[in-house]
């Protein structure tokens, strides 16, 4: 054999050699890291797995393990919210329909009553947001009934965790898992208070947690953002949206308008935000 016939050879071998090493050890890498958990699921099989991607992904995000262990401890897939995901109906009823259910005559005499209750509260707001007394009024009445039907039986983080796992709005929700943790953190509320609706509303006006995050302000100077029970940070709160949201002082909120389409995003359904539009002048008249 001649020598440039034997280094050929021995070069063949050596990378022959380096190849099985290196599948080797990718396959031993492979074999000793724990599967990684799903994006998201159907069925409560992997939910626990993902939660603890979660907290790892939550603590790289600055949230302190007393929180995570505070917040998720006990928190579990929730059947009950999966079902209330798939069964929403409301907003497939034309305008007329939905607002006849909504605004009755009992709403409209409330709603001018919290007008005059908090007249000054009111102005102080709109001097400094630039939104009309009548536009927060309608938000809160229409959102629960001026805080009669806001307490909600739902945890909310649990809530918020089930469906930032499933895979309908994933996405969607693990932001506002997020905002819920944050909120926990900074002592705005503990997780036992955080209890409301099935998609994660909370308090009087409905904040999600990311827009809670976002939004909500401490109007009344106590030290914490409270949405449960503090009317001034309620309503200062929702106007403060609504003015990040393009709304324009002193504007018309009619359809077409800049200050509709900031109504449309506190709700982007369409019967929803003609509602908010509607009941707003006829209290203004």
């Amino acid at each position: 054999m001649s020598i440039k016939k034997l280094f050929a050879i021995r070069g063949l071998l050596t990378q022959g050699v380096a190849i099985a090493v290196m599948t080797g050890v990718l396959l031993g890498a492979a074999g000793s890291q724990p599967a990684l958990a799903a994006k998201c699921g159907k069925t409560s099989a992997g939910f626990q797995s993902w939660l603890e991607d979660f907290k790892a992904e939550a603590r790289a995000k600055g949230i302190s393990n007393k929180t995570l262990q505070r917040a998720l401890s006990g928190v579990s897939y929730d059947r009950r919210v999966i079902k209330r995901d798939r069964s929403q109906h409301s907003f497939k009823l034309s305008f007329n329909q939905f607002y006849k259910r909504r605004v009755g005559s009992y709403l409209m005499k409330k709603a001018r009553g919290k007008l005059a209750k908090h007249r000054r509260l009111l102005a102080g707001i709109e001097k400094r947001y630039g939104v009309p007394a009548e536009v927060l009024v309608s938000i809160w009445g229409l959102e629960t009934n001026f805080g009669r039907d806001g307490a909600g039986k739902y945890s909310i983080i649990q809530a918020i965790a089930t469906l930032a796992y499933d895979c309908r709005r994933s996405a969607f929700f693990k932001r506002h898992l997020h905002a819920a943790m944050r909120i926990v953190q900074r002592g705005d509320m503990s997780p036992k208070q955080m209890r409301g609706g099935w998609a994660g509303e909370i308090g009087q006006v409905q904040f999600l947690p990311a827009s809670y995050d976002a939004y909500a302000v401490d109007y009344d100077g106590n030290g914490r953002r409270d949405l449960r029970r503090s009317v001034p940070d309620i309503l200062a709160s929702t106007a403060n949206f609504l003015r990040a949201h393009g709304w324009k002082r002193g504007g018309s909120w009619d359809p077409g308008t800049a200050n509709y389409a900031a109504i449309k995003e506190w709700n982007r359904a369409n019967v929803y935000a003609r509602t908010i539009a509607v009941m707003s002048n006829k209290l203004r008249k």
